[in-house]
């Protein structure tokens, strides 16, 4: 059987793709740095939980030890957990530093931090996936192109670290070329979650089609690519 690790998989778009994973008769442990609200979500799918808080590296490491001696191995890795900080003026020149750096420690560096902690058991798997959740404000094309419905939203702090999640994505798929592992970056679209105040015209259900497809692609699938529902986003 297949074992996935969803990180902020309590709530949300991260619920929802473990529960479809499961459907699929996927273990889908769920990640949650909130033991209550994790343990209370696993139970609700029947399926198992482990603590993590991106930011904390002694639950990054401690996780991935319960999941070696749990499982052995890792199938799939969904890098799902991600903040924003609202400001009451989103110019970037009133954003402070210390926003980008809340930020960034969560959607960029606890990327990095689960996945360079995990890479050793999804190394294990005969054919693992890595599924980044990114966003289409991560788009450098579309941010700058003034006939896009993204170009009035020019949130620095999150719309960047989403850009640079991209190029993590890239950065791993570059150094995995050669294995069985493939690496991507998906745009769930703007769905109703609590990041937004459930503003969001999409389902958390929908937004997380695309994550659960990444994470099971068959051996022809891509590698190092940034996608939603109807294909390839411009980078």
């Amino acid at each position: 059987m297949k074992t996935a690790l969803i990180t902020g998989a309590n709530k949300g778009i991260g619920f929802e793709i473990a529960r479809q994973l499961g459907e699929l008769g996927i273990t889908a442990v769920i990640g949650a740095r909130d033991e209550e609200r994790g343990r209370d979500a696993a139970r609700r799918l029947g399926q198992p939980y482990v603590r993590l808080d991106v930011t904390d590296p002694a639950t990054v490491e401690a996780a991935a030890k319960w999941l070696e001696a749990e499982y052995g191995k890792l199938d799939i890795l969904v890098n799902n957990a991600g903040i924003v900080v609202w400001q009451d003026d989103p110019r970037p020149s009133a954003t402070p530093v210390d926003v980008l750096r809340q930020i960034y420690d969560v959607n960029v560096f606890g990327v990095v931090a689960v996945t360079n902690a995990t890479l050793p058991l999804l190394r294990r798997a005969p054919a693992a996936r890595i599924v980044n959740m990114s966003s289409e404000l991560g788009s450098l094309t579309l941010a700058r192109d003034p006939e896009s419905p993204w170009w009035p939203h020019n949130y620095m702090a999150y719309n960047s670290s989403k850009s640079a999640l991209n190029m993590i994505t890239v950065a791993y798929a570059k150094e995995l070329w050669d294995t069985s592992i493939k690496v991507n970056a998906a745009n769930p679209g703007y769905c109703a979650t609590d990041l937004n105040g459930h503003s969001g015209h999409r389902t958390a259900a929908q937004g997380a089609a695309i994550a659960v497809r990444l994470a099971t692609l068959d051996e022809d699938g891509p590698t190092g690519a940034y996608l939603q529902d109807d294909g390839s986003l411009p980078w």
